[in-house]
């Protein structure tokens, strides 16, 4: 593997070095970044044009020039030596620039791929074990539907319906029967879906399902429209505890399939104790940073891993990890409560415009904690959604593609034939090297995306490496489109190098 890993950082170094080279040719052919300055009727002009070629060495040949900004970049790499990306047309550090506009778009990219990577190869998962039901075909149309929007497209019906009309409801937020009989229908038909089978004995489990989730969805939606949640969010102690025990509840099934009382009694225990804890945590919760959150996270983890070890004799490891997830998600829960505790006050900083259309951030914001990070979330909300919808049809349909695949191969059938249980068979043997194809699609849209998601940043005003390179290949200014494509370059080769490893630990095959 080490042998595997050094010959790809090789290729990697010299296929960097090729295309930095042809890119720099490019660029510096594109256009006369001296053009705008000559139509300059000011007295300064020719002291501004003398500035603009020292700044950018137009004296210099070509080669030497790509030379020089090849040599400057790689202390960036190096030890011993300062990184320098040069200067732009206006004797801006690109170095500076670069590090803002990063820090922006690997906000939004990052939060994007992990979503439409968890929530896509949710859908493929599901859509692969019912296998032309009406979910398969739900997830079908879905993907190929959000596939074949264009994102400006997508990005403005968001703008309008997700955030101008949203905040516009907000006013009054009052749920109609008729809309609630409508959601509350596709709600019994998705659960029912998700939860029964295609079997013939299965028809009357089907009504109930339909049933229990129309009636239960029918009373929550009207109760939330009658207290007004939506204006005043917020879970309370009571549901968080409830939603920690679903949650240990799910854990138990993922890891044990309920087989073991003991791991989903270890479970349990960890949630009841993070369901009681969150009672003496208000003081702590009430302004945190992100490292005593860190910290109260850990403390979690510690606290899951020690309730598994001594419960888990049989299979330690297993619940473990079980327990480690049930804390996870209690921890998650507790932190949803306090973030929907904080919408009240955040609404009246923000005029009631809860759901923010252009930009980052609100200019010269002052808040809280919890204030803060809704102000951030709000901002990320629309802009991510676009790029989540987009990535969310690779990754399901390669999930579906490749767990079909898997489920044929002679080993599953034989890890039926041993007598394992489906969630065993698909969780520990067929996913893994489904996941295979996926790990793929991940590792590039990572690389490309951290490149900068050109028009959705556009859209939503967003200072991030999409305008970056945008305005460097407008005058044209190779420091600046150097710097982009060196970010892009090397975040494709780093990712794509990444799931190479990946593969090794997904499918043991691949290691020999």
């Amino acid at each position: 593997m080490l042998a595997f890993v050094a010959r790809r950082f090789v290729v990697s170094v010299f296929t960097l070095l090729a295309s930095t080279l042809l890119v720099y040719f490019l660029v510096a052919r594109a256009g006369n970044p001296l053009t705008p300055l000559y139509t300059d009727r000011s007295a300064q002009r020719d002291a501004k044009i003398a500035e603009r070629i020292q700044v950018m060495h137009l004296d210099q040949p070509l080669l030497e020039r790509w030379a020089g900004w090849l040599w400057r970049a790689s202390g960036c790499v190096l030890p011993g030596r300062a990184c320098d990306l040069g200067r732009t047309a206006d004797g801006q550090d690109v170095l500076a620039l670069l590090r803002l506009a990063l820090g922006s778009t690997v906000r939004l990219v990052l939060v994007a791929a992990v979503l439409a990577a968890v929530l896509g190869v949710a859908a493929g998962v599901v859509s692969a074990l019912r296998q032309y039901s009406g979910v398969d075909h739900a997830v079908t149309f879905a993907a190929f539907l959000f596939f074949s929007l264009p994102v400006f497209w997508v990005a403005v019906l968001l703008k309008q319906f997700l955030a101008v009309e949203f905040n516009d409801w907000l006013v009054e937020p009052h749920i109609g029967l008729p809309t609630s009989l409508v959601l509350s229908a596709v709600s019994a038909l998705t659960w029912s879906a998700l939860l029964v089978g295609r079997r013939d004995d299965a028809r009357r489990r089907r009504w109930v399902v339909r049933g229990v989730a129309f009636g239960s969805s029918l009373a929550v939606l009207q109760y939330l429209s009658a207290v007004e949640w939506f204006r005043r969010p917020g879970l309370g102690a009571g549901v968080v505890l409830l939603l920690a025990l679903a949650s240990a509840a799910g854990a138990a099934v993922l890891f044990d399939g309920l087989r073991r009382g003991r791991l989903l009694y270890a479970c349990l225990a960890t949630a009841a104790v993070g369901g009681l804890v969150q009672f003496g945590l208000g003081p702590v919760l009430r302004d945190p940073s992100w490292f005593t959150l860190f910290l109260l996270l850990v403390a979690a983890w510690a606290v899951g891993a020690a309730i598994g070890w001594v419960a888990g004799a049989a299979d330690r490891a297993r619940a473990v990890r079980a327990c480690v997830l049930t804390a996870s998600m209690t921890a998650l829960w507790v932190f949803t409560d306090h973030v929907f505790a904080a919408v009240p006050a955040y609404s009246r900083l923000v005029n009631g415009r809860l759901v923010a259309t252009i930009g980052s951030g609100t200019p010269n914001f002052a808040g809280d904690f919890w204030e803060t990070f809704l102000d951030d979330a709000t901002h990320l909300l629309l802009p991510t959604v676009a790029l989540m919808l987009v990535s969310f049809a690779g990754y399901s349909r390669f999930a579906r593609a490749g767990l079909l695949d898997v489920l044929d191969q002679d080993y599953v059938r034989t890890a039926r034939a041993i007598g394992l249980s489906e969630r065993a068979v698909v969780v520990r043997h067929a996913l893994r090297s489904a996941l295979i194809p996926v790990t793929t699609v991940l590792a590039l849209d990572l690389g490309t995306l951290i490149g900068g998601a050109v028009i959705t940043e556009t859209v939503f005003g967003w200072r991030g490496m999409g305008a970056f390179f945008v305005e460097g290949l407008a005058l044209p200014d190779p420091n600046q489109v150097m710097a982009f494509y060196l970010v892009t370059a090397v975040a494709v080769v780093a990712f794509t190098t990444v799931a190479d490893i990946a593969y090794a630990y997904l499918d043991p095959r691949v290691r020999l």
